[in-house]
């Protein structure tokens, strides 16, 4: 199980289905998709939170997101998972916005080269997806790999994040 702690979870609809954004008082712990396998992120029993300060700035940063105007996340996160796990999933945060890496680059920025299949495995029980952008990690050939999203989304989201920026008009307005 993920701990032991109070956990609360907010539902978010997203261009990708609907997400389940699951906190505890230390920061995000999952974000879950609608299909997602229980046994893929098992987490502990949890209670449904409708006004909850980090719940809602998960949702905020999300939508920013998805609407192309954030490009990284400033969140608490509380990775719950074994030291090797949380080694992968931390390297999913250097991978900058509209890049990707392949395993076998991720097992070599953590100290690991040869351990490309673990560092795929453990990408794919990344508890805290998008945020710890999995998505970005692709086959050594440049396919696209298994996603808990599926590839559908996953093809959504580094197609999202290769658009350009939406222009922002500044200029005063004349009334």
């Amino acid at each position: 199980m993920l701990g032991v702690g109070a956990l609360r979870y907010k539902p978010m609809p997203s261009p990708v289905g609907t997400l389940r954004l699951v906190g505890s008082d230390e920061g995000l712990v999952a974000i879950l998709w609608e299909n997602d396998r229980p046994r893929r992120v098992p987490v502990a029993a949890m209670a449904q939170e409708g006004d909850n300060a980090l719940l809602r700035e998960v949702q905020h940063q999300l939508a920013s997101y998805f609407e192309g105007t954030l490009q990284k996340f400033d969140l608490p996160l509380d990775f719950r998972g074994t030291d090797f796990q949380r080694q992968v999933w931390s390297a999913l945060l250097d991978i900058p916005f509209g890049q990707t890496r392949s395993y076998a680059d991720i097992a070599r920025a953590i100290g690991r080269p040869i351990a490309y299949r673990a560092v795929g495995a453990a990408n794919g029980r990344n508890p805290i997806s998008i945020v710890a952008p999995c998505h970005r990690v692709i086959g050594h050939n440049g396919g696209l790999t298994g996603f808990a999203g599926g590839i559908e989304a996953k093809r959504y989201l580094l197609e999202l994040e290769r658009r350009p920026p939406p222009v922002v008009d500044d200029s005063p307005t004349l009334r």
